[in-house]
Parts: structure tokens; sequence; C-alpha cells
């Protein structure tokens, strides 16, 4: 498949791109610093630097021909975001640009707080943690509540995948996973993890215009 990763420089974004030129994908890297993107050269490998993530005809190039889009653009990556929203309006530009390539598939990085609360979050994370966090990163949840409004409003075949606190460790492949919901006292998961899962749901159609909570 040919992809094209947003957010390719990020810790998610990369272990997107390792992992996906690992099971054969052609990749597309969307940069704007190439000298970020912590990833040998690869003959499946092509790094476009896009500034402006907004400009739609800018990202028009990146998306022609390419099979599916993967959005690392998220909580895992967006340190600006108390000073402007990033992934709101950069995902906003590329579903609007991805329909006019006719690429449909997409999934995209959120996270775990922007999932309907249950239950089975338990108290303690419904009471305490999540409303803490919520506060504490209003910004960076609302530009992700942007995010996900667009998503669902566009005409994309997507998905998009909430993770709750990440961590820096080596791929397991054996991350739990919840329909619309969290993952019933998820409380981490491996940057490797989250990546695996936005590549695997692209081939699931069960995940289509859903959201998946994952956990370890």
């Amino acid at each position: 498949m040919k992809i094209t990763v947003f957010g390719a420089t990020g810790g998610v974004g990369r272990e997107v791109v390792r992992q996906a030129l690992d099971a054969g994908h052609e990749v597309t890297a969307v940069v704007r610093d190439p000298a970020r993107l912590d990833v040998p050269a690869h003959d499946r490998l092509r790094v476009a630097v896009v500034a402006d993530l907004t400009d739609e005809e800018a990202l028009l190039p990146v998306l022609a021909g390419r099979g599916a889009v993967v959005s690392a653009l998220g909580a895992a990556n967006n340190k600006q975001a108390r000073l402007a929203p990033v992934a709101g309006p950069a995902l906003r530009a590329i579903v609007s640009a991805m329909d006019r390539a006719g690429v449909s598939r997409l999934s995209a990085v959120s996270a775990a707080p922007l999932a309907p609360e249950l239950p089975s979050d338990g108290v303690l994370t419904r009471v305490v943690v999540y409303p803490l966090l919520r506060r504490l990163l209003r910004d960076l949840y609302a530009d992700l509540a942007v995010m996900e409004a667009a998503i669902g409003a566009s005409r994309a075949d997507w998905t998009v995948v909430r993770p709750p606190r990440l961590l820096n460790r080596p791929r397991t492949g054996a991350y739990r996973r919840a329909l619309d919901a969290n993952v019933p006292g998820g409380k981490v998961i491996a940057r490797a993890d989250v990546a695996d899962a936005l590549l695997s749901v692209l081939a699931d159609p069960a995940t289509s215009r859903h959201a998946v909570g994952v956990a370890a």
C-alpha cells in the first residue's frame, strides 16, 4: 500500500514510518524539517516537506495516488498546542485535500480523554484523572476535539485511535482495543503499539468510521 504519514517526526509518527516500511508499504513522510526525521533512508521512503499543513494546494501532491493516510498529529507530538492549535486546522485541510485527491482511508491518533466516560473507566479515572487532564491540557484536547469533529464530518473512511499515556517502549503487538470506548483499566501504552494500531486499522473494516481505544 502507498501511505502518506503526517506528523512523521513525532514519537508515534516515526514509529508509523518504520513499521510501514518494515511491512513492505511505500511511505511518503510529510515533514516541516527533514533533519528531524530519525528514520534511515529507504528506497520505499519519500520525504516531502510541507511548511503549512492547512494549505490544501500544498497537500495535494503528497496525497495523489496514495492508498491511505495516517495522521500522527496528536497528543504525542503537539507540543505547541498551548500556543496555537495544530491537529484541528491541519486535519480540516487534510480531509478536504484527500477528497479532492480521491483518497478515502484515514487513521488518526487522538487521546483517551476525548472518549465518552464509562463506569468501566473506574471512579478515580472519571472523577479525578480525566477532569484534571482536561483542565491542565485544555488547549491540547480542544484542538483534538476540533480534529475529531473535522474527521467525523468528512467523507473519509476514517478511524480515530485514542491512547492513554504514551511510553517509549518497544512494540508488543499485545495491546488491547475497544470500539468507541476506552479500554477498561487502560492507563498506558507504548508509542510503538499506537503506531501498530494506526496501521492495523487501515485494513480492518470493522473500525471504519469508529474511534478505537487502545491500551496495554
